[in-house]
């Protein structure tokens, strides 16, 4: 059937339930389907008022769907159901059904996309079986507001059009359809429209799953962060006692500082100083420190143990970054549209803010990696034994001395320090999880 038009919402309902009334007075079953759970409700406590029994099947009721389903298709049943609920569920007629025409469909509002109105009509007719649908709207339905409904709603005044009486003809329906094929075309161009925004996620996401999977693959990483090692230094030098800046300018106490909190080196000890070296001798002398600290490390702790807690340190450093990534990426990309009321485009917008978080992230990585292999150390289970006890002994005692608890406190790591049990670990994320 064509579909009909009402002026009100209260109108429609009206004729949506003298339709249900009608269909079940010949003994035909009824479905119908609405957008959502408070037009399916709002439907059932008008068909109570008459006294019409009937079943919801939404997400409310998604327990007793099968029950439902099962009697959707017998005589004079009456079934509302939201869009979905109990897809995918053939509606078996009931006896003497087929002889009075078949289950009969209720659809009280067109939606954006065609698809779903078409899989609403064909709950009827199944295999061969008669059946019928037939769509209630109305001009205060969302896409009829949505396309303008001043020109229709003219016309209806115009032609003195009563309360409750529809205006039914087969151009409404094309009309409606051409709404819905345009709505359905807008939300294409969205959705190519956020592809193209994933195109720059997925760039920055196979980068970071090359680095991963060569972690994962239990590469050899030592070349690597050697390399991550140099370029460290490099930007540490650039920022204090750069090249391109004036002598005056440099900041040798703050590098001073920047290496002992990052390498555990007080580089301040040297002899000649670093305030009497140029740019290069400082940069080599403190690459051949670093360095030599590293194979140092290495022998004590052995190359086997090394390249796992070089693996274990990159891992974790890539995956919590990642992680950061992502939520700024998603608020980057929820406020970005607001450039263009500076005439500017939003995607290339995106791409340049992107890459420059994507590039501070990677050097952020970089940094945390080369200094976690400075400070962290692997300890024997033994340790780790002693290491727990000598905290659960102070926590014990510190309850019961002020003084021994203030003690405590300031001994006790940052929840993003490395944990003391020599894990590799930040220690929120490991004997600080469940504080």
């Amino acid at each position: 059937h064509s579909d009909v038009i009402y002026k009100t919402e209260k109108e429609k309902f009206d004729a949506i339930i003298n339709e249900i009334i009608e269909m079940r007075s010949i003994g035909r079953p009824v479905l119908v389907g609405t957008r959502s759970i408070d037009t399916s409700e709002r439907l059932s406590r008008e068909l109570k008022k008459k006294h019409v029994p009937h079943h919801v099947l939404n997400a409310k009721y998604h327990d007793k769907e099968a029950e439902i389903i099962s009697h959707a298709g017998e005589a004079q049943a009456v079934t509302i159901a939201t869009n979905m609920a109990g897809r995918g569920v053939d509606i078996a007629l009931g006896e003497g059904v087929k002889e009075v025409g078949g289950l009969h469909i209720i659809g009280t509002e067109r939606h954006e996309s065609r698809r779903i109105d078409n899989q609403l009509r064909g709950r009827a007719g199944r295999q061969g079986d008669p059946g019928s649908s037939r769509f209630f709207l109305c001009l205060e339905d969302e896409l009829m507001q949505r396309f303008g409904t001043e020109r229709l709603s003219g016309a209806m005044d115009w032609l003195g059009v009563k309360e409750g009486t529809p205006i039914e003809h087969p151009w409404i329906t094309k009309a409606i359809e051409n709404a819905q094929k345009k709505v359905e075309e807008h939300n294409f161009e969205i959705r190519k429209h956020i592809l193209k925004y994933d195109d720059v996620r997925n760039i920055q996401r196979q980068v970071i799953y090359e680095q991963r999977n060569m972690v994962l693959n239990g590469e050899n990483l030592k070349d690597e962060i050697m390399e991550m090692l140099d370029e460290v230094i490099d930007n540490h030098l650039d920022l204090y006692v750069g090249e391109k800046l004036d002598r005056s300018d440099w900041d040798v106490k703050g590098l001073i500082e920047r290496i002992k909190q990052g390498f555990l080196v007080d580089i301040s000890k040297w002899n000649p100083k670093p305030d009497d070296m140029s740019h290069n001798e400082i940069k080599e002398k403190l690459m051949q420190t670093l360095h030599e600290i590293y194979e140092q490390r290495e022998n004590e702790m052995g190359p086997e143990a090394m390249r796992w807690l070089e693996r274990r340190v990159m891992l974790d450093r890539i995956d919590d970054h990642w992680i950061e990534n992502l939520y700024d990426m998603d608020y980057l990309e929820e406020g970005i549209g607001f450039v263009a009321y500076g005439q500017k485009d939003p995607l290339v917008e995106f791409k340049r803010e992107s890459h420059a978080l994507f590039s501070d992230m990677i050097e952020k990585i970089k940094e945390e990696v080369v200094e976690y292999m400075f400070k962290v150390r692997l300890v024997s289970e033994s340790e780790q034994k002693k290491i727990l006890q000598k905290r659960s002994s102070g926590q014990s005692t510190s309850t019961s001395n002020e003084d021994n608890n203030t003690s405590q406190h300031l001994n006790k790591p940052g929840r993003n320090d490395p944990c003391p049990c020599g894990s590799g670990k930040k220690y929120k994320k490991c004997h600080g999880r469940n504080e």
